[in-house]
């Protein structure tokens, strides 16, 4: 007999609205840099956004991450330096006119946001043999990035945008946040209130990349050859 405690109950069912109201915060959520105001996030609000993010998804329940705030003036200008440094070697990277155009993007919002929040993966949590991570290491990282995704739902539903800032070295961000060997940053985020954001993709908007169509990236039973292939020239 099954325990009644742990037994499943019948699934809640939503209604059109509801549903609705999903799909609009997806389609509503952008990577945003340059947009934030100086409002302070009010406690309980950044409390709702971190709980949507601890209720993300973990193989074998190990729930790898911590949420690291970031308010203090000095730790976020050693960060913007580590970005800058990070962000010439970028730039070099690109020749000619993609050079130019990235050189005129703006990628971070680390000292504009009210708050930065280091969302870091602690990959000895669990211990040694984790539930659904025996073949594949990785899923403590992918689950990680589950919570950043709620996270960033979470924030747009509140008002609030959220900024993806990647160009670091991650040697230069572990020294700056004192992290143990074990622990990973994922992601690195710029939080704070908006009252405007583009109505699309920003890269897209600046012509960066287009939005590549849904139709193309499904396939049946196996990869098959007419997937997209883009490389910048």
């Amino acid at each position: 007999m099954s325990d009644p405690l742990i037994a499943p109950e019948r699934a809640r069912q939503f209604t059109p609205a509801e549903r609705r109201a999903l799909y609009d915060v997806i389609n509503a959520r952008r990577d945003v840099r340059n947009e934030f105001l100086p409002d302070p996030i009010a406690p309980d609000m950044l409390r709702r956004v971190l709980e949507a993010a601890h209720a993300a998804p973990s193989v074998g329940f190990m729930q790898p991450w911590n949420f690291i705030l970031i308010r203090n003036a000095a730790r976020r200008q050693a960060v913007h330096a580590a970005f800058a440094e990070a962000n010439a070697e970028a730039q070099a990277m690109f020749d000619g006119e993609k050079r130019n155009k990235y050189a005129g993007l703006k990628l971070e919002g680390i000292l504009k946001s009210p708050l930065n929040i280091a969302v870091t993966c602690d990959r000895s949590r669990g211990g040694k043999v984790v539930l659904g991570r025996t073949h594949n290491r990785d899923m403590d990282l992918y689950s990680t990035v589950c919570a950043v995704q709620n996270l960033w739902l979470a924030a747009r539903a509140e008002g609030l945008g959220v900024g993806w800032v990647s160009i670091f070295r991650q040697e230069d961000l572990r020294g700056l946040l004192s992290l143990p060997d074990t622990v990973e940053v994922v992601a690195y985020l710029c939080v704070g209130h908006i009252d405007e954001c583009f109505t699309q993709p920003e890269l897209q908007a600046r012509g960066w990349r287009h939005k590549l169509s849904l139709d193309d990236l499904i396939m049946d039973d196996h990869w098959q050859s007419n997937a997209p292939v883009e490389r910048d020239v």
